[in-house]
């Protein structure tokens, strides 16, 4: 991939997926004659929403794929994910029994600690960076580690994990996103796992996967995988370790698989709704550290949609991304290769568009000077006259704009001496530092006063530049 870490950093460039310019000379384009008419096709309203629908997949598949009938109290048994919803809802129980009824010993404390984070990124490091974005390559050792580690998290086998995971990228926040954050936050955080889906997730390839053979060992024996790791195993550990076997069962078991399935089911539902959009803000994906704190660094999910193949989710090292330090260091170990990134300089796009998006609402809240094509264009003498009339108005020139200060006059920090000595006169030199160089506020409020433009007034700033005054503070839209 062009966005390789080692690519990048062998090319000596952090643009390497640039192409090189095509050895063809230019075409020459000929402009048409401004007398030269267009012949312009118009659809109707409905022919364009027949258009749209032709050419948008998803349009397509919603209108021809109607979703099952609404759930009603007459039929919601019929509509309930049976198996899951049991798994879902009795594990809870289980655990709550276990921790009223079971005896603590800091062995299975620490063992259930160790075992939920390695079940946890058994799905963050294998199932979601490794096999649903390819963001990094792992060797054979490693990706059965991982693809037994995510069995024991009970999340379905990493090929149905990474297809509905492909789906919900492939069509965010629409109906056949399989978790979609618009049908609200229970439904995307456990909903769709309870409820059979009201319709089928978008299409997603997989292919990748179902020619993988350490996958497909994996989706093959996933049954049995899932009920070793998840409870006898742990149960096992702890009963042969130290003689507790209910502790392993309930603590080590239960319980871990119940913070592993909502630790996991937050980056679905909490990274949808918590946090700010630093990269984009179209679709509901956040990045907020607490939800990076109770996903093993998943909640930098804004960066996370907006560059899926990426291994990170944090990019500063303050924040919390512990399953990006695993994989670096199943990298030095050399069990991990071909980490990809995506280029800093599309990285700060994102930012830079947000942040001006944001400028761009902050300044919609300001009240800015007339431009040039606002106002009416005087000649010096015009000037010079409507200057001396006794209309109450007082008139003068700088920067080729002519300005009423009339209502400012008095309040002139300089006293009013200065500003009447330059009326009907050009006060460009004065106001750019001949008398004063006058600071960016004084510039912008000067600028809310202009009521003309003085033709040719821009002949002036050859003055300025004389003066020093290259990089003048003009203010914004002069």
């Amino acid at each position: 991939m062009v966005y390789d870490v080692d690519k990048i950093k062998a090319s000596g460039t952090a643009m390497p997926y640039l192409p090189a310019p095509l050895d063809v000379p230019t075409a020459i384009v000929n402009k048409p004659s401004p007398t030269t008419t267009e012949k312009k096709s118009f659809m109707s309203n409905e022919q364009e929403e027949e258009d749209f629908i032709k050419n948008n997949y998803v349009a397509r598949t919603l209108l021809n794929e109607p979703e099952l009938p609404p759930m009603t109290w007459s039929n919601w048994y019929t509509q309930i994910n049976w198996p899951q919803a049991t798994l879902l809802c009795l594990e809870p129980l289980v655990a709550l029994y276990g921790l009223f009824t079971t005896s603590f010993m800091w062995q299975t404390i620490v063992f259930t600690i160790i075992w939920y984070f390695l079940t946890g990124f058994g799905i963050t490091a294998g199932y979601h960076r490794l096999f649903a974005h390819r963001s990094y390559e792992a060797r054979l050792p490693l990706r059965y580690f991982l693809l037994i580690l995510g069995a024991g998290s009970v999340q379905g086998s990493a090929q149905w994990w990474s297809r509905g995971h492909r789906a919900h990228h492939r069509y965010t926040d629409t109906d056949l996103d399989p978790y979609s954050a618009h049908k609200g936050m229970f439904y995307s955080h456990i909903g769709w796992l309870l409820f059979k889906p009201r319709r089928k997730p978008g299409v997603a390839d997989i292919s990748d996967l179902t020619n993988d053979k350490s996958v497909q060992w994996q989706h093959r024996n996933y049954l049995s995988l899932a009920f070793f790791l998840s409870f006898v195993f742990p149960t096992l550990v702890c009963g042969l370790g130290w003689g507790d076997y209910r502790g392993g069962y309930f603590f080590a078991g239960v319980l871990r698989l119940v913070f592993v399935h909502h630790s996991t089911f937050c980056v679905n539902s909490l990274a949808h709704y918590l946090g700010d959009a630093p990269f984009d803000d179209r679709r509901t994906p956040r990045d907020h550290f607490v939800t990076a704190l109770v996903t093993l660094g998943e909640g930098y999910h804004n960066f996370h949609h907006e560059f899926p193949s990426d291994y990170r989710n944090a990019l500063k090292w303050f924040q919390y991304d512990p399953t990006k330090c695993l994989i670096a260091f199943f990298k030095l170990i050399r069990l991990a290769h071909n980490l990809k990134e995506f280029p800093q300089n599309e990285i700060k796009k994102g930012r830079y568009s947000m942040a001006r998006k944001a400028l761009d609402k902050f300044g919609g809240t300001i009240t800015w000077p007339k431009t040039n094509a606002e106002l009416p264009i005087i000649s010096f003498e015009e000037y010079q006259r409507l200057s001396k009339q006794e209309d109450g108005r007082v008139l003068v020139l700088i920067a080729g704009f002519i300005h009423d200060v009339s209502n400012f006059i008095d309040s002139h920090p300089g006293g009013r001496a200065l500003i009447k000595s330059h009326v009907g006169k050009d006060a460009t030199v004065a106001f750019y530092g001949g008398i004063h160089d006058h600071n960016t506020a004084a510039h912008n409020m000067l600028a809310m006063m202009r009521v003309a433009a003085c033709k040719y007034g821009g002949e002036v700033e050859h003055i300025k530049k004389r003066l020093g005054h290259v990089q003048t503070p003009t203010p914004i839209f002069a």
